[in-house]
């Protein structure tokens, strides 16, 4: 079964900062309005409802973790919090557009827009069921007067088993989301792909078929618009550097000299940087990205440009002391719950466009 709902009203945000840009001419003041892009893999935002047909038991009040409404009420509020503060430094706001993985449904998507911490920006919400076991999903979320949503579609990953074709794997679905941002067309989609269990290179070919499938939805918006422009993020349990990205999507480590139809990671800088969004083992992995079409990157075809990438990392959102000193703070660890946020740290990009 599908879902595709919530829509919201809201009023334009557009906020204008100065910074310095490089011209022919040597350095000049410009004005510039900027917009946040955001994607955080949310660790498991489950309601407290039993849902039969997945296996989500764990996540019930009865259930291992105990998941009850005051620890739900709780993780919906932090969630809300970080989401409402990314990228606000330079845009002054809370980001326009969010891509969302680990969300169980519908329903904790409109938990999170009406919690007070977001319920004044006025999202909507798309989201589709997929046929992960686990139960979780991918979900957008954009701010109504910012991003008008024309259309979307949820592209499944048929995928089986490397040892015995005839058994399934079911993971999750590529959210497509095609709309208008301030009246500009930009098509987003969002991901989580197959996860590195069993080992990372035993599941590597999951990862490597759910980039081809990436690489088919961006060839198919290609096809439509040669120009078209497209943000791709998620969590893709694979670094920059992993074949699923150099070798299927092609993906380029600079925006100087972008070839038509390239593609563009700003994240694959920073991992070779020594910069992560999640630690295992005492190594760091950057596996919440987001790329960018090469209109995006600095040409004519484009109104908006991309001006910088982050990981959103605020102290509050780091393990303060244990074994866990410096991981990211997430609200379920083996003591049981923390009341911390995620085992991912959010990342972002923002996006400038020069006023008319």
């Amino acid at each position: 079964m599908k879902k595709y709902k919530c829509l919201s009203l809201l009023g334009i945000w557009i906020i204008t900062i100065l910074f310095s840009a490089q011209s022919t001419l040597g350095q000049e003041a410009k004005s510039y309005e900027i917009i946040t892009v955001a994607f955080y893999n949310v660790e498991n935002l489950f309601d407290t409802e039993n849902d039969p047909f997945t296996f989500d038991d764990d996540r019930t009040p009865s259930g291992k973790d105990f998941w009850t409404e005051e620890k739900y009420r709780d993780k919906i509020a932090n969630i809300s919090k970080v989401l409402s503060e990314i990228g606000a430094e330079k845009s002054g706001s809370s980001p326009a557009v969010i891509g969302l993985c680990e969300i169980e449904n519908l329903e904790v998507l409109e938990a999170l827009v009406s919690h007070s911490n977001l319920s004044s920006e006025d999202y909507g919400s798309i989201h589709y069921d997929s046929p992960d076991s686990r139960g979780v999903d991918v979900g957008l979320l954009y701010k109504k007067a910012v991003f008008s949503p024309l259309n979307s579609q949820s592209r499944r990953l048929m995928l089986y088993e490397s040892d015995d074709p005839s058994k399934r794997v079911y993971t999750r679905d590529q959210l497509v989301v095609t709309g208008l941002l301030n009246g500009e067309e930009i098509h987003f989609i969002v991901n989580h792909w197959p996860s590195r269990s069993g080992g990372e290179a035993k599941s590597s070919y999951r990862r490597e078929k759910a980039a081809y499938l990436n690489k088919q939805i961006i060839d198919s918006l290609y096809q439509i618009n040669p120009y078209a422009k497209i943000i791709s993020m998620g969590d893709f349990n694979d670094d920059p550097t992993n074949k699923s990205f150099k070798k299927v999507l092609q993906t380029k480590a600079t925006k100087e000299n972008l070839q038509f139809q390239q593609l563009y990671n700003p994240m694959e800088k920073m991992l070779k940087e020594g910069h992560g969004t999640l630690a295992y083992r005492d190594n760091w992995n950057l596996f919440d990205q987001i790329i960018l079409s090469q209109p995006l990157t600095g040409n004519s075809y484009s109104n908006y440009q991309f001006y910088k990438a982050g990981i959103f990392n605020k102290e509050y959102l780091i393990t303060a002391n244990g074994q866990y000193k410096g991981y990211p703070f997430r609200s379920y660890g083996y003591g049981g719950y923390t009341g911390g946020y995620s085992d991912h740290f959010p990342v972002y990009i923002y996006l400038i466009k020069s006023p008319l």
